[in-house]
């Protein structure tokens, strides 16, 4: 099967693309200036002349504050160029994989979130993810939800804990936020496992890690595998710490269709030789 990842350079899109590499079937992973998904001609043209068999699309304006002052633009890369996707897949038999976020829910639900439930983005960046879902479905593919994403490849929570671990003596994180820390490793095994299914369903599907924390409770597992003190890691209410886009309390996402992830501490401990790679970290 031919394979085509968008977003390419992003965290999840780079371990998507070591995990085809290393099944050893065919794959093109391009970035914005290779393929601008929100170019009709050019995502039309390039997918009917390479006809993969899946497109992994983790192409998207990920910018959640910025959204909120931008929405025209992040809903042309979020929205409009999924729906382009969806059109070109469409046309050549291929599968699409779009990648989706927590964010299109409200957070209010005592529970977790089933795929099925009911949305209602809080801020722009869930309203521009929420099109995308749509535009998708709308074209019989497929959507992959996913959250609290952390992994080897560019900016996330665990390396900006690591750094302020090393520059702070105290750390204020919020604790009224409740969601699943996500090893990028582990959704990518899940696209790769989805992309290859025989007979699978079109839909909405969710790929988080199993169990739940808050940023506080990840935090303080992220100073203890350093060796740090996790009481210098201090719990604060999301009021002591605003910002332009609203954030849902609740992130969890229930996996209801299919085998959920393994344990978010499992896959923390597991991840961490890769994330700290040859850098020998003690901090007191």
């Amino acid at each position: 099967m031919r394979w085509l990842i968008t977003g390419a350079g992003g965290m999840l899109a780079a371990d998507v693309l070591d995990r085809v590499t290393g099944i050893g079937e065919p794959v093109l992973a391009l970035g914005r200036a290779e393929l601008d998904v929100r170019d009709r001609r050019a995502v039309r043209e390039f997918v009917a002349a390479y006809r993969p068999g899946v497109v992994v699309n983790c192409a998207g304006w990920t910018a959640v504050d910025d959204a909120e002052t931008h929405e025209a633009e992040a809903l042309a890369v979020n929205g409009h160029g999924v729906r382009l996707l969806a059109e070109a897949c469409e046309g050549v038999g291929a599968r699409l994989l779009q990648v989706s976020t927590d964010y299109v829910f409200d957070g209010a639900a005592a529970g977790p979130y089933g795929e099925d439930d009911p949305t209602g983005p809080l801020n722009a960046y869930g309203r521009t993810k929420l099109a995308g879902e749509r535009a998708a479905l709308d074209h019989g593919q497929y959507v992959v939800r996913t959250a609290w994403l952390y992994g080897a490849h560019g900016p996330n929570f665990v390396r900006t804990m690591i750094r302020l671990a090393e520059e702070r003596p105290f750390v204020d994180v919020v604790d009224d936020q409740r969601g699943q820390p996500t090893w990028s490793a582990d959704v990518a095994d899940r696209l790769v496992l989805l992309a290859r299914a025989d007979d699978l369903p079109p839909g909405v599907y969710h790929a988080t890690s199993a169990g739940e924390t808050t940023w506080y409770g990840f935090a303080r597992e992220i100073f203890g595998l350093l060796g740090a003190d996790q009481d210098r890691v201090r719990p604060v209410p999301s009021a002591a710490c605003p910002r332009p886009a609203r954030r849902p309390a609740n992130s969890v996402l229930a996996c209801r269709r299919g085998e959920p992830i393994r344990h978010w501490r499992e896959a923390l401990h597991a991840a961490w030789p890769v994330l700290m790679g040859s850098r020998q970290c003690s901090v007191a």
